[in-house]
């Protein structure tokens, strides 16, 4: 049963897919599921259960009644994806590869953890996203 699981709201449908789905099979081996562009939607998943799902923000802009709304507000970050993984600064680079932007580079964080070590970086929706080894 997919009990909780991240749902990104993307405008750019094809470039973020294209990411993900780089970064993902690169970093964790895990290929999309499905992906279905006319309903602008894409999910992968982890061990049998939903991991990451992304669906185009006009399409549930229309199921939920926002159209009308302005799709744009700038705003600080209300989210975070946070990715474990074996080396950030490796890391750091499939993403870089894929089309993700550092704002945060590459840097060990001991006051936040023992042998933390994080980067920061956005997806080509502008989605913060933090690659973290410990």
């Amino acid at each position: 049963m997919d009990a909780l699981y991240p749902r990104l709201l993307v405008r750019d449908f094809p470039a973020t897919v294209e990411f993900y789905r780089g970064v993902l099979a690169d970093l964790f081996g895990v290929q999309p599921v499905k992906v279905v562009p006319e309903a602008s939607y894409a999910n992968w998943d982890l061990d049998g259960q939903a991991g990451l799902v992304l669906f185009g923000r006009a399409m549930i802009a229309g199921t939920v009644g926002t159209t009308g709304f302005a799709a744009e507000v700038p705003a600080q970050d209300r989210s975070m994806l946070v990715f474990k993984v074996d080396e950030v600064d490796a890391a750091v680079k499939v993403f870089t590869q894929y089309g993700g932007t550092v704002v945060a580079e590459a840097q060990d964080r001991p006051q936040w953890g023992p042998n933390l070590r994080t980067a920061h970086l956005r997806d080509p929706e502008g989605n913060l996203l933090e690659l973290q080894s410990y």
